[in-house]
């Protein structure tokens, strides 16, 4: 398959197109605002090519006639989003809705897979999510997202690409550095002390919990929605809420506890940030995945899993 990836310097961009240049039935083309590296040791790295570009004045560059599919990845995320908000509606909205016209017109009926969020979910919600739930989003980063599903859902109507919405939970562990997101101590938690640094958790509820998938079930769940029938789901509602599992606070620290050893417990510094902490709470943290399963999609086993994965990559 032909396949371009949009945000491909980012997390998700480099795990997604490492998977798919280890295997030399796929070319890739990586794309972001700045020019993408293309992932050391995969098995096929002239499969891929670069490409520097903001898609809000130059997506038609980016887009080619053969792709067989595009992986929507760009963005600011939530925290970056809320601080700027000209610069989220513009990476977030704007990026998005020319490259779907981009795409619209050089590539129809083309698989698009859009990286949605549970952030389009906020309070009141009930203990569980289930598919009836309406989107009442309290981040411009999740109303960004939900007008993309709007869009994703009418192009798919109308014939003009063949889309999924994909609502990610939050990615747990992910490698190098803190990002912009409210949820990036979901991850700093177990990659700092992991790597002997301090991590600050910007709640002091341990009873938290939050909604979560490991980068290598994420991956799987990338790979499997290129095959997903189109006609699995109505042509106007392309909406996925991916699999996840529930963890806590606690629970995380205990992970972290029985891979790492009790001396890390020492590095996680518990300090509450009223900026971030009301964003954190209008997530919720328990799903139906019903649909998910159903369209093939998989959870993973258990989140101590994740984090020996992330201390066996060190």
């Amino acid at each position: 398959m032909h396949i371009l990836i949009t945000g491909a310097a980012g997390f998700l961009g480099q795990i997604l197109a490492t998977e798919l240049l280890n295997d030399p039935l796929h070319t890739v083309i990586l794309t972001d605002i700045i020019t993408p590296t293309i992932p050391q040791g995969t098995r096929y790295p002239q499969n891929a090519k670069t490409l520097q570009a903001d898609l809000c004045t130059a997506a038609s560059e980016v887009v080619e006639p053969t792709l067989d599919a595009a992986f929507l990845f760009h963005g600011i995320m939530s925290a970056g989003a809320e601080a700027n908000f000209e610069l989220g509606m513009r990476a977030n909205l704007d990026a998005t809705r020319s490259l779907l016209e981009a795409l619209r017109t050089t590539r129809p009926g083309v698989r698009v897979i859009y990286a949605s969020s549970e952030a389009v979910y906020g309070r009141p919600t009930p203990d569980i999510i289930t598919d009836a739930v309406t989107p009442t989003p309290e981040s411009s980063y999740g109303a960004a997202k939900a007008m993309c599903e709007l869009l994703i859902n009418d192009y798919t109507r109308r014939g003009f690409i063949n889309g999924f919405a994909l609502r990610f939970p939050t990615i747990s562990v992910r490698p190098g550095r803190p990002t912009a997101a409210a949820s990036s101590f979901l991850s700093g938690m177990i990659r700092e002390p992991l790597n002997g640094r301090e991590c600050v958790v910007p709640l002091t509820d341990r009873r938290f919990a939050a909604w979560l998938c490991s980068p290598r079930t994420l991956v799987a769940n990338l790979l499997h929605s290129l095959t997903v029938p189109s006609t699995a789901l109505p042509s106007h509602i392309r909406q996925v809420n991916l699999p996840g599992i529930c963890v806590t606070v606690q629970e995380m620290r205990d992970a972290l506890a029985r891979v790492g050893g009790e001396d890390r417990l020492n590095l996680l510094r518990e300090e509450e940030d009223p900026a971030l902490v009301p964003i954190l709470r209008s997530w919720p943290p328990r799903f139906d995945n019903a649909t998910a399963l159903r369209l093939g999609f998989q959870p993973d086993d258990s989140f101590e899993q994740a984090v020996r994965d992330y201390k066996d990559s060190l």
